[in-house]
């Protein structure tokens, strides 16, 4: 274990560091500092060394050089276990710095400011920390490096449990810890510079995305494995994720999550964040094969009017929610086998029923509401990747614009909207049937739009006179609005953009439905 003599601190985060600070002291740990983190301890009555002092050179370059230098470096570096490395610092009058308490400069929240300038960012590129920090990682073994304020705690506990040392084992998790970060911290860097051709390029003049892409996740959890059982797998999360979402999910109850409950569950809510009035989905192997809205009626209705649409389907999906779950509701989901629950809450009743059910997973998010969505996606190819904005686009219905003769009824559009919100998280080619508010039928993921609209029709559970029929894109030809005619639904929305569009709406006029216009594609893979 590393017994802890001499401390270097600077924080630009001073969460405390004053009641850290006096805790090392108190063991007998000399404390070495710079700049605002020197000025706040001495003003609270700590003894420090200024680094300028230390190493007999002052800060210069308007602060930009403080801690560069071999007494400092070498300090850190110095191997203790090697004889040539403490002669050498013998020789230098190099003392051992045993741990480093360092934060970094605000780099992403200054580029998160929407007045930052390019000068503004490439100030708030801290240089000193993160090498200091590099070092001391490095040299785990005698040194240990905080990065985190919520590691001060436990590091204190440590110490005064083992006479002011910290064990190899501790000072490796650390290390890691900083490695990790200043990776992140890099990958920032490096991602904001470049989205710039050159140095000051004007907004409308810098790039959507930079030449470099770096993303990283933490892991969440090794899971049992991936999409099949000879692949393995973990879930990694994004830390700074504040929109609710799968991966700030909390398990309440039930089996672990697998890969396929994780992206089924991912694609459920997000499809059920799509509604502001309480909505219920089924989803299975990431389509929605059932789904419902109602302003009136009680949760339980709703979700039995969504299993309603393909109950064969339902059978071991996926259930999202965008209430809170009540006991009538946890009632109705009991009815059937599910693999997971995600809602923003459950009440103590409905989990009381749930309980009985213990190999369901029940995910609870945080509430919605108050968030802005946004954030970019992967697409992993064999090689490489690509990169996108998630679909977010809101599509308003004032800019719709019907492409019919016959304007649709009120309970047309109602159900046009929420057939298209729908449509927009089924597989392409995508169709949906909807009556009511409620999914009727789903054609999901064929090859020809035709035989999207044929299944759509071939799984509807009810009768499919007066639906809705929603497609994710264009119908390349009248054949599949024939179809839909022949079945009797009356209302069409799509984006429209064929170059046959004129032999669509012949086909509707000639069969009296109406049809809407939307402008936007959904296209799903």
């Amino acid at each position: 274990m590393a017994t802890i003599k001499q401390a270097l601190i600077s924080v630009s985060d001073k969460d405390g560091i004053v009641e850290f600070s006096q805790k090392l002291i108190a063991s007998g740990v000399r404390i070495l500092s710079t700049g605002g983190t020197a000025r706040l301890l001495r003003d609270n009555g700590l003894e420090v060394v200024e680094v300028s002092d230390y190493t007999g050179f002052p800060e210069m370059l308007d602060g930009r050089v403080k801690t560069l230098h071999p007494k400092i470096h070498g300090g850190l570096l110095g191997r203790r276990d090697l004889p040539e490395h403490v002669a050498k610092m013998k020789e230098y009058d190099i003392e051992e710095i045993d741990m480093v308490v360092v934060n970094l400069y605000p780099f992403v929240e200054t580029i998160a400011k929407p007045d930052c300038s390019f000068a503004d960012a490439i100030e708030n590129i801290d240089i000193g920390g993160p090498t200091m920090l590099r070092s001391a990682a490095k040299n785990y073994t005698a040194v240990t490096v905080i990065i985190d304020p919520a590691d001060y705690a436990p590091i204190i506990d440590e110490m005064q449990a083992h006479n002011g040392a910290v064990s190899k084992e501790r000072n490796f998790a650390l290390a890691k810890k900083v490695f990790a970060s200043t990776a992140a911290y890099d990958a920032a860097i490096a991602n904001h510079l470049g989205l710039f051709p050159v140095p000051d390029a004007a907004p409308a003049d810098q790039q959507f995305f930079p030449e470099t892409y770096t993303w990283q996740g933490n892991k969440a959890q090794d899971l049992r494995y991936g999409e099949n059982p000879n692949q393995k797998a973990a879930f990694y999360k994004d830390a700074k994720i504040n929109e609710p979402c799968i991966s700030n999910a909390n398990q309440l109850q039930g089996k672990e999550l697998s890969f396929n409950n994780i992206l089924d569950s991912n694609a459920a809510f997000e499809l059920v964040k799509e509604f502001k009035e309480p909505a219920a989905v089924y989803i299975k192997h990431t389509n929605p094969c059932g789904g419902a809205t109602s302003n009136d009626a009680p949760l339980a209705v709703i979700l039995r009017r969504a299993r309603a649409c393909d109950p064969v389907s339902a059978f071991g999906g996926i259930v999202a929610i965008n209430q809170e779950v009540d006991e009538e509701s946890a009632l109705v989901l009991a009815e059937t086998f599910i693999e997971a629950v995600i809602a923003p809450g459950f009440s103590a009743e409905a989990r009381a029923v749930l309980a009985a059910k213990q190999a369901l997973r029940l995910l609870e998010s945080p509430l919605l509401g108050g968030y802005e969505a946004g954030g970019l996606e992967f697409k992993k190819v064999v090689g490489g990747f690509l990169l996108q904005e998630r679909d977010l686009k809101e599509d308003l219905s004032d800019n719709w614009t019907t492409a019919s003769k016959r304007e649709p009824t009120a309970n047309e559009l109602a159900t046009m909207k929420f057939a298209w919100k729908i449509c927009k998280h089924v597989k392409s080619n995508a169709i949906v049937l909807a009556a009511d508010n409620c999914l009727v039928g789903v054609g999901a993921g064929q090859m020809s739009r035709v035989d999207s609209v044929n299944i759509s029709i071939n799984k509807a559970q009810v009768p499919t006179a007066g639906s809705v029929l929603a497609s994710d894109a264009f119908f390349p030809f009248r054949d599949g609005i024939d179809a839909a005619a022949k079945a009797g639904v009356s209302a069409i929305i799509q984006p429209g953009g064929s170059n046959r569009d004129d032999e669509a709406i012949a086909a509707v006029n000639e069969n009296n439905m109406t049809m809407i216009f939307t402008g936007n594609r959904h296209f799903k893979h």
